[in-house]
């Protein structure tokens, strides 16, 4: 909404080559509470003043030497690109106020000068001119927001080679090229965290407990991940994560999964002690632990690789979008798979 403040805060450019008349003009507007306010007797300034202020309202005087007011708006649509001239003219030629409407002015003040009419005309004009000005501003915020959502859109697909170009009219033979090369990049590093495990195997077979354990672990591990990654995404693409601030994200991120990892950690935990107990397991407790101790573990490392991935891949010069998923899915795996049986070979006989 537009208030009478906003109204007698608006900026204000008197022009006639006539000093009485700028006088009492600026008078008349002072004396109504306008503070606002900037005056020439020099048409040629017109565009240039208005270039360098944008002003909300310009009382433009019609009949000047050298250079008129018709002549003075042409000048300013130049400016005005969007079409809307504030200007209000002042004319005491009653055949003019026609021509100058024509011409993009949007109001006229007759000569000699009333109080009264010149005060309704001005304050009339600045509303509606103010108001122009903020049903721009909501217009093109709303266009912002727009674009912004359909970019957090397309992140999902994006992150799996599924790009923001890709629709369900897309035929299908270009799905596949698009999609393929990074189903076969997921696929190597996938083959790393089967090493990781390959390399437990032996504790694996010793403990066939572990494997009950092992999805929850990297389903765990893999959303605290992904929480990151999305976070650090969203502030990379709307402007919040600024430069020099990387560092405290990745510091957050890991905060945060040293907290989650505890609280779930502990359920996961005594998940474990409770199904180790009943399948007369002496080394239940360890179990309990090694499991709080994992999940505490790979959360904090997932939550860093979520945040630091993205941030790596971008200074690379590499979509952090396309990509980040892939390698934060693979270092999710190494970890929650690498402590977990790390920590049941060191700690349980």
């Amino acid at each position: 909404m537009i208030s009478s403040s906003d109204i007698l805060k608006a900026s204000i450019l008197i022009v006639d080559d006539q000093a009485a008349n700028v006088m009492l003009l600026e008078q008349m507007l002072r004396g109504a509470g306008y503070i606002n306010l900037t005056t020439t007797r020099d048409p040629h300034w017109v565009a240039e003043l208005h270039r360098k202020n944008r002003f909300d309202l310009i009382l433009l005087d019609l009949q000047m030497p050298d250079m008129d007011g018709f002549q003075v708006m042409e000048r300013l649509k130049e400016l005005e690109t969007g079409g809307y001239l504030p200007v209000l003219v002042l004319t005491a030629q009653p055949d003019k106020k026609l021509l100058a409407l024509k011409a993009g002015a949007k109001d006229f003040v007759s000569k000699p000068f009333d109080l009264a009419e010149v005060l309704l005309r001005v304050h009339n004009m600045l509303e509606v001119r103010l108001l122009h000005l903020e049903t721009k501003k909501l217009y093109d915020q709303v266009v912002a927001e727009q674009k912004r959502s359909f970019e957090l859109t397309a992140q999902p697909g994006a992150m799996v080679g599924v790009g923001k170009g890709v629709r369900v009219s897309t035929p299908w033979f270009q799905s596949l090229k698009l999609r393929l090369r990074w189903l076969q990049v997921n696929m190597l590093t996938s083959f790393l965290a089967a090493a990781v495990v390959g390399l437990f195997q032996g504790t694996i077979d010793r403990l066939l407990v572990l494997t009950i354990f092992m999805p929850v672990l990297y389903d765990q591990s893999g959303n605290a991940g992904s929480q990151a990654l999305a976070i650090t995404l969203r502030g990379m693409i709307l402007g919040d994560l600024k430069p020099g601030k990387e560092r405290a994200q990745i510091l957050k991120e890991a905060l945060l999964g040293l907290l989650n990892g505890a609280l779930v950690g502990m359920v996961a935990g005594l998940g474990m002690y409770a199904i180790a107990t009943f399948k007369h397991l002496p080394s239940a407790p360890m179990l309990g632990v090694v499991v709080f101790l994992a999940m505490i573990g790979s959360c904090v490392i997932s939550g860093i690789s979520g945040a630091i991935v993205p941030l790596i891949l971008k200074r690379c010069g590499a979509d952090p979008v396309t990509a980040s998923s892939i390698f934060l899915t693979t270092a999710t795996s190494v970890a929650s798979m690498g402590l977990f049986l790390g920590l049941a070979r060191l700690l349980v006989n």
